[in-house]
């Protein structure tokens, strides 16, 4: 019967041409931006349910309970799950052929992206996810105390996941009838050296904002850790807004995207990524400003200069 049901969903994605990646995205970009657009302007009348389940960390939702909520609520440090699997995917992702079913039905898919396009985007990709698989299971303290909601632990591994597939789905090699061709430094665009240069600043800069972080909770003669509070970030850009992290994640999505100009499911994911780190940025500004009387007022919540 499972059988079955899973070869009528195949057909059914093949009749309709359901591109489920694109599907995916999309709808977490839809999600995100109207939930996340009620969350900042009339949060005190949404439901304690929607409210506890877009806020964790630093800026959870204090207060009201809700024993569904409460129950769904796992360790923030969790989030190490969603780089140990992505640091695994990354590195498959070189060597796996995922078709039909996923991408719409191999008739279907058309090639977006180059050979050269796909090795470099991996790459980048691959570097991000080896990168905070180090930072969150080797160098990041985690506040014991922290929670986040289990939607958003499962939205982890599916944006993960869905973001590396992207990377194949639509590639020389991977699509009915093509092959792969050549990599040749000579290909790459003076736009694809300038998003290379991009990723890679946005890349280190993040590295360091969350060794700021990191900082904060030890102690700088010893290094042994001697508090998990949230204390008040300074250095770096963090003199001009309240989570560069975030800021710098949507510069390297965007770098991939400059480097994958023909790829739609791609820029579905630039709108998802900037979407959600919009809103949490502006979550934390919040919090940062409730919680410090003396918080300098020139930070913004994201972009400098402007939001």
């Amino acid at each position: 019967m499972l059988t079955k049901f899973f070869m009528n969903c195949q057909e059914y994605i093949e009749n309709y041409n359901i591109h489920l990646i694109n599907t995916l995205f999309l709808s977490f970009s839809v999600v995100i931006i109207a939930l996340g657009s009620l969350m900042i302007m009339v949060e005190s009348v949404l439901p304690t349910f929607i409210r506890k389940t877009f806020r964790y960390g630093k800026h959870k939702c204090n207060g009201d309970e809700h024993s569904l909520a409460n129950k769904l609520e796992v360790p923030k440090s969790w989030f190490a799950h969603f780089y140990m699997f992505a640091f695994g995917w990354s590195i498959c992702a070189f060597y796996l052929v995922l078709k039909d079913f996923i991408g719409g039905g191999k008739n279907d898919r058309k090639v977006l992206i180059k050979s050269n396009e796909a090795l470099i985007a991996t790459l980048l990709m691959t570097l991000q996810c080896v990168r905070r698989f180090y930072e969150t299971n080797f160098v990041q303290i985690f506040s014991r105390k922290n929670k986040m909601n289990l939607f958003q632990y499962i939205v982890g591994y599916l944006h993960y996941f869905g973001s590396i597939l992207a990377l194949l789905i639509n590639t020389e090699g991977f699509v009915k009838d093509s092959t792969p061709s050549t990599f040749s430094f000579t290909k790459i665009t003076l736009v694809q050296y300038i998003c290379l240069a991009l990723f890679h600043f946005s890349w280190s800069q993040q590295w360091k904002t969350n060794m700021i972080f990191v900082n904060l909770r030890k102690d700088s003669k010893t290094g042994k850790i001697h508090s998990e509070q949230h204390l008040l970030p300074r250095g770096g850009l963090f003199e001009m807004v309240s989570s560069p992290h975030m800021f710098f994640e949507i510069q390297m999505y965007v770098a991939i995207m400059g480097i994958l100009p023909q790829s739609l499911t791609w820029k579905l994911i630039v709108i998802w990524v900037t979407g959600n780190q919009i809103v949490n940025a502006l979550l934390t500004h919040k919090w940062y400003k409730e919680n410090f009387k003396n918080y300098p007022k020139n930070r913004k919540a994201i972009i400098p200069f402007l939001l």
